[in-house]
């Protein structure tokens, strides 16, 4: 059953003539008369009792008149709804970033391009780098903020972030200028769980180093880390913090290593057209990315 078809019938039942309908709808009479023959057959029913020169819907074309107008009025709603998604003024953006862009990369993105599309809408999702890429490869998200680099995706590097051993102030590590990651094979370690991106990151570092810390603790949060190694519950590699996000109780020592940083970039799934708000969005961020310090 064609969604045309069903139109037609709306029409045809509500006029109840086939040549004013046909003329209303600016179709031929035989046409509208073979549509309506077709839908009779696949409902299995007459729909019409065929009165003189007029139709006059039965029980059965009662039925389906109120379920079809519904479900036009439904189609055309769920049309409205996806072009209003699909523009690039007032449609809707679904990004996706790691918990520690949270702080100020995401939030001056959105607050610098809603200057130049305050319409737009955004529906965010704050996660791991595991979660991020499940929803990028489900369809849940249309771009996302994250590290390392996904495995199949469309990649715009943005920028890279150096990475530390953030250690309690009044530890022997702290007045260091640079510290190789070798020198806290021993230490207590705090890091995030296994799935996080920058957990796999800082075991490649160590296993590069020759090291094998305990891990005592597995947060969810870099946050979260730093406050615990602020606590003295160990040490941790973490990015070197903007001054203004640092944890107050811990030293953050750069690391030796050149291989100790992270590349953040802009991922999406380009298997999928990226709806216009979104290839908006990326435009974006590829023509103002040196206004973000």
């Amino acid at each position: 059953m064609h969604l045309d078809e069903l139109q037609w019938f709306v029409v045809l039942a509500e006029i109840e003539h086939v040549t004013d309908a046909a003329a209303e709808l600016g179709i031929s009479q035989p046409t509208l008369s073979r549509a309506l023959a077709r839908l009779e057959e696949d409902m299995g029913v007459p729909l019409f009792d065929r009165v003189n020169r007029r139709l006059r819907l039965n029980a059965y074309g009662r039925i389906l008149y109120e379920h079809a107008r519904r479900s036009i009025a439904e189609i055309r709603s769920a049309t409205e709804r996806i072009a209003e998604l699909r523009d690039p003024d007032t449609g809707t953006v679904r990004l996706a970033f790691l918990h520690s862009q949270a702080g100020w990369f995401v939030p001056d993105l959105l607050r610098r391009f809603r200057v130049e599309a305050p319409r737009v809408r955004f529906e965010l999702f704050q996660g791991a780098a595991h979660e991020i890429v499940e929803r990028l490869a489900n369809g849940a998200a249309d771009l996302a903020i994250t590290s390392p680099r996904p495995d199949g995706f469309r990649w715009h590097g943005l920028y890279v972030e150096r990475l530390c051993l953030a250690v309690p102030r009044e530890h022997r590590f702290a007045r260091r200028s640079r510290i190789r990651l070798a020198d806290a094979g021993t230490e207590p370690f705090v890091a995030l769980a296994l799935d996080f991106g920058l957990r796999q990151l800082t075991d490649e570092l160590c296993a590069e180093a020759g090291i094998s810390p305990p891990v005592v603790f597995e947060a969810m949060e870099i946050p979260t880390m730093e406050g615990l190694v602020a606590a003295g519950l160990g040490v941790a590699v973490v990015p070197v913090p903007r001054p203004e996000r640092a944890e107050a109780g811990a030293a953050y020592v750069p690391l030796s290593e050149s291989s100790a940083k992270r590349q953040i970039g802009l991922t999406w799934n380009g298997n999928r057209e990226l709806p216009p708000p979104a290839a908006r969005l990326v435009e974006f961020l590829m023509q103002n990315m040196h206004d973000f310090a």
